[in-house]
């Protein structure tokens, strides 16, 4: 059974504008600056806490030439972050003062939820609740502690009717049925952060497509190799097709598509980020697995001039 979601990663356009937009405006750490794997001409880049914990982190693969995506049903088509209950004011005014439009705040399931966009159309949202509260916030940021944004609260799949993807992510994942709202569907884990799933229907919408504003896929926690097997094993009893186990340095991952068409990871909680830098330098140069090394030279040239790096107070704040 998971406890929550690892991380979600999407397609963004322009780099520096999506470093500007995490780092700067939403005061989340770049913990990790590689490449995609399975297309090192593409950067990945993983933003989190301080130190990237699971349940935290928000990756991309910049597609500055990439085309915009549609948003639409069988998606993960909203991706929600967790701050504390006192900060919603300094949220619309942070969001007011970078000329950023938002809607709400709105009460659901009764949090205040505030919705808003990334610079490429991205659907975002800023939960606010007591429990981030007790929460650390990173210190080393645009933002200050009290009121950094803490991790992941969850996603949104939109779905038109029952396609099973309930079924899956229930008896699949081992998520739990918590509520439901004006035709919304609140599934849980029991993490502290990235928890939650929401399934809301939208009869007769149109079916989303892949591309630079969307969400590639979402990837759930397991806390080991054992615990990964055991999910694996029981989504391929439930008759769906998963991937054998991918080594992402970082964690380890498989990956399979629910009935809906949502592209879903589980990710190992560990080992985690700082296997090849020290907790201070991550995310300050291009990290590569072993297997990437030797053509660190050919990677680097093909990649895009990457923005300026982290400030010193940022790396002196990281160490602490």
């Amino acid at each position: 059974m998971t406890s929550g979601i690892h991380h979600v990663t999407a397609i963004s356009g322009r780099i520096d504008r999506t470093v500007d937009f995490y780092r700067r405006v939403l005061g989340l750490r770049l913990v990790k600056r590689t490449v995609n794997y399975d297309d090192p001409a593409t950067y990945h880049l993983y933003f989190g806490d301080m130190v990237g914990r699971p349940g935290t982190i928000l990756t991309f693969f910049p597609w500055p030439d990439g085309a915009r995506g549609l948003i639409g049903r069988g998606q993960a088509a909203v991706t929600a972050l967790l701050i504390p209950e006192g900060s919603l004011s300094f949220w619309v005014a942070r969001l007011i003062g970078a000329a950023i439009r938002y809607e709400g705040p709105v009460r659901r399931f009764g949090e205040q939820v505030l919705s808003f966009a990334d610079p490429d159309g991205m659907r975002l949202e800023l939960i606010a609740t007591a429990t981030a509260e007790r929460l650390p916030g990173w210190d080393g940021g645009d933002v200050p502690a009290e009121h950094a944004v803490r991790g992941l609260h969850g996603v949104t799949l939109w779905v038109d009717g029952d396609p099973g993807t309930r079924e899956v992510l229930v008896s699949g994942v081992g998520l739990r049925v918590q509520a439901e709202e004006e035709g919304r569907l609140r599934l849980a884990g029991d993490a502290p952060v990235g928890s939650i799933v929401d399934l809301r229907q939208i009869g007769g919408f149109w079916r989303g497509a892949g591309g630079v504003g969307t969400v590639h896929h979402v990837a759930f926690r397991a806390q080991d190799d054992s615990a990964q097997e055991r999910l694996g094993r029981r989504l391929t009893d439930a008759g769906l097709r998963v991937t054998p186990v991918q080594d992402r340095q970082y964690f380890r991952s498989i990956y399979f598509r629910e009935p809906g068409g949502v592209l879903f990871e589980i990710a190992t909680d560990g080992p985690g980020f700082a296997t090849d830098e020290t907790a201070a330098d991550l995310g300050r140069r291009l990290a590569l697995p072993s297997w990437l090394e030797p053509d660190r030279a050919v990677i680097e040239a093909g990649l895009a001039a990457f923005p300026s790096d982290p400030t010193e107070s940022e790396v002196a704040n990281a160490a602490r």
